[in-house]
């Protein structure tokens, strides 16, 4: 009897919703309206309801039915749907992406005094008594005459032979700093037999400075081989060095005179610590005399233990406001003693938006059309969560995006798109291929030691695990004093993160979601239903920017339904997001939290039509992580479990 009043109630709600929608978007290619009949809605078993509480989306979905039905809305033709008849199937409409999200509260940025930090000096290289071919180079091949502030404090200390822990922004020039010292360093000697490796490599004059590098990705034979013919300047991975200390036997560290870590916190945050101690272990069995530096952007605590093994009378140097005249002596160069605050770049502009997770999908591809589209010379960071999404959003995005409007109409001038991604998983070689992005999608592989040409917007679609994280990923702009911009996604649940970052000095300002989704008013692509009259009231363009939204979104679904491949591949996606949720620390898990989730809403942001099943047997968390992680873990399966659908 229940049964059949649930039944019966379902189809009281949707009926009119779906007659309302028989009304709307029916049109082809040739502009000519169609009919459509509604077959009768077909009730679904308790196991194919979506987990969403909002009931237009439990009776609209459904995976099966969806994957080989067309779809109402056609924007552009698209062979897939048409390949796929309703074999007798109940015609699903896309879910609305309007409703039953949460409200979006206003963003209430708490004031704070921002850091800065002075970038040029007026002093110049001259003064430093380098070589002359050293300072030629610097001239002629970097084009740079005048030291930055971390170069002006740091080069002279380092050429006097002291240890060093190095603090200063992103891109503030700090493998100058120590590069410079280094090549003058062995310049000097007798006898004379990537980003680092590009810097060396500069120096062209110093023929017998020959550097090399070990990394992840390369073949070790080819790498033994430059070892047996000798580098004087070793750039390496921490793991793949290790690898080849125990396996290599034609490597020595005899005249090993400096080690350099940079971004040492990042070093020990990736599990190296391990690795460390071999390295340093290796290094010190030779008794040799060697000058040791650290550098990073942020200097953790972490680093205290590393700095008081390697170091000796290390001399910490603090660049930023306040500091900036010191130079401090630390014998164990703790950096518990560093400010809290951290710096950012002063031509930094921060925002932050707020997206309820159902419209992630089609908020960042209308910021993404509107800057890389609709605007020149812009180039675009977007930071995602796993290797899998950034696979599945670069495939989505090529298919979609970059598809030639289907109109004629010259009234918007626009761009070709070129999506790029970066990742850990990916061969080295390919890695080099993207230098130089229009858009690249990445990992946060890419948010240490890269310095890539004029990138003007960092998007941080998924939000970093930390503070620290997050001033190194808009670090990747406005470097050496140029103009940057970087955009914060969050859910309504997550907006206590602008809290998190206030209190390290960090403010940001609120960008409109509703404004971004206007963006797709230029694009005739995702047209509503009608033409659009700029004269019609501002209740009316929120409606045209809706159905254009809901436009867009069709088409990803579409997309992703086609085949099983593109399905999988969005599973798979998301089931990578879901894992990479459970492994904020602690710390911040009042602020992201896996129960916080609404899964089905997750879901339409990687295309798919509601949330699959078996989604907590797939959601693991790093077995580094603490006994908590493990217990946010268990939490994790169990509610995906509950919440998880049929398909």
């Amino acid at each position: 009897m229940l049964k059949k009043k649930r039944e019966s109630k379902r189809k009281t709600v949707f009926e009119p919703q779906e007659s309302s929608a028989s009304k709307q978007r029916k049109i082809n290619q040739t502009g000519q309206q169609h009919t459509h009949k509604q077959k009768p809605q077909t009730p679904r078993s308790p196991s194919q309801r979506s987990n969403n509480r909002d009931t237009e989306e439990n009776a609209d979905q459904g995976e099966n039915s969806a994957a080989k039905s067309p779809s109402k809305v056609k924007t552009f033709p698209k062979k897939a749907p048409e390949e796929h008849g309703d074999h007798g199937r109940p015609f699903i409409k896309t879910s609305s992406l309007f409703r039953n999200n949460p409200e979006i509260p206003d963003v209430l940025s708490p004031a704070v005094n921002q850091v800065k930090e002075k970038v040029f000096t007026s002093n110049m290289f001259e003064e430093l008594n380098l070589h002359p071919h050293l300072v030629a180079t610097l001239h002629k091949v970097l084009n740079v005459t005048s030291m930055t502030s971390v170069q002006k404090k740091t080069i002279p200390l380092l050429l006097s032979g002291k240890d060093a822990v190095v603090r200063s922004q992103t891109g503030s020039g700090k493998t100058l700093a120590y590069g410079i010292p280094v090549v003058q360093f062995l310049q000097g000697m007798q006898p004379k037999s990537l980003k680092v490796t590009h810097c060396i490599y500069s120096f062209q004059p110093f023929t017998w400075i020959v550097p090399g590098v070990l990394m992840g990705g390369e073949k070790r034979k080819a790498e033994k081989a430059r070892l047996r013919k000798g580098i004087n300047v070793l750039i390496s991975t921490p793991g793949r060095l290790v690898d080849h200390i125990k396996n290599t036997l034609s490597i020595a560290f005899s005249a090993v005179r400096w080690l350099i870590l940079d971004e040492a916190d990042r070093t020990l945050d990736l599990g190296f610590e391990k690795d460390l101690t071999v390295i340093l272990n290796a290094l010190n069995a030779t008794g040799l005399a060697r000058q040791n530096v650290l550098l990073s952007a942020t200097l953790t605590e972490g680093l205290s233990r590393l700095a008081s093994i390697s170091m000796k009378e290390p001399v910490t140097i603090h660049v930023s406001e306040g500091s900036e005249e010191t130079v401090e002596a630390c014998p164990q160069a703790a950096p518990q003693a560093l400010s809290d605050s951290y710096v950012v770049p002063e031509r930094l502009q921060q925002h932050v938006v707020v997206v309820p997770s159902k419209l992630h999908l089609v908020c960042l591809a209308a910021f993404i059309l509107a800057k890389c589209k609709f605007e020149q010379r812009q180039k675009l960071i977007v930071f995602i969560s796993s290797c899998e999404a950034v696979e599945f959003l670069l495939t989505l995005f090529t298919a979609i995006l970059c598809e030639k409007p289907s109109t004629t109409s010259t009234k918007h001038t626009s761009a070709s798109l070129n999506f790029y991604r970066l990742h850990g998983n990916m061969r080295q070689e390919v890695r080099h291929y993207v230098s130089s992005p229009v858009i690249m999608i990445v990992k946060d592989v890419a948010a240490r030691g890269l310095d890539l040409p004029q990138v003007t917007w960092i998007v941080q679609y998924n939000p970093p695990v930390s503070a620290v994280e997050y001033v190194h990923r808009v670090g990747r702009t406005a470097r050496i004093g140029a103009q940057g911009s970087s955009l914060l996604f969050l859910t309504p649940s997550e907006m206590a993160f602008v809290d998190v970052l206030a209190n390290h000095n960090i403010s940001l300002s609120e960008m409109k979601m509703e404004d971004i989704l206007a963006n797709l008013m230029k694009d005739e692509r995702f047209k509503g239903r009608g033409k659009w009259d700029s004269k019609r009231s501002a209740a009316a363009f929120e409606q045209e920017v809706r159905e254009r939204a809901t436009v867009l979104q069709t088409d990803f679904e579409n997309y992703v339904h086609a085949n099983n491949e593109s399905l999988q591949t969005a599973k798979c996606a998301l089931q990578s997001f879901l894992r990479a949720y459970t492994t904020y620390p602690s710390s911040l898990k009042h602020i992201f939290h896996i129960r916080s989730l609404h899964l089905g809403h997750a879901a339409k942001s990687f295309g798919l039509r509601d949330a699959p099943q078996g989604l907590g047997s797939s959601i693991t968390t790093n077995p580094a992580n603490s006994k908590d992680s493990k217990k946010g873990k268990d939490k994790a399966k169990r509610y995906c479990k509950f919440s998880a659908i049929g398909q």
